[in-house]
């Protein structure tokens, strides 16, 4: 069990790591400075190396849902638990290095995500409940 938490979660950081890297990909409209900056790629080379990382990301999402599927519940609640301290001590340091005025702006951003992600909870459990019904 310890070796599939330890798997599990190495699987679950690692595109963290790899968006943090030096010269990683960071802007979303399309890749940015890193290993597809020096290709030179024109827009519609952009657009496509964006949907097939888009796709990628999909389908790491499936797999390590997949996986924490298959975890006893309370491994599960342990894992959240981890992962929302994490969160938290990662949301405090970014915080601390912000004017006054960006961490206003932040505060914002972290409420409307907070928001976003008890609306798409609320949506699935809706869905889950049907779901059964029909």
């Amino acid at each position: 069990m310890r070796k599939t938490m330890t798997a599990l979660l190495l699987a679950m950081t690692l595109p963290t790591l790899a968006m943090a890297a030096p010269g990683g990909d960071h802007r979303p409209g399309g890749p940015g400075p890193g290993m597809f900056h020096e290709l030179d790629l024109n827009k519609d080379q952009q657009r496509q190396v964006h949907k097939l990382m888009g796709e990628q990301r999909k389908t790491d999402r499936e797999l390590t849902q997949r996986y924490l599927d298959k975890l006893p519940e309370a491994d599960k609640k342990a894992l959240e638990s981890e992962r929302k301290a994490s969160r938290d001590k990662q949301q405090s340091a970014i915080r601390a290095l912000l004017t006054p005025e960006q961490q206003k702006t932040f505060d914002e951003q972290v409420a409307k995500m907070k928001e976003r992600k008890a609306d798409r909870e609320e949506f699935e459990a809706w869905k889950a409940e049907h779901k059964k019904a029909g």
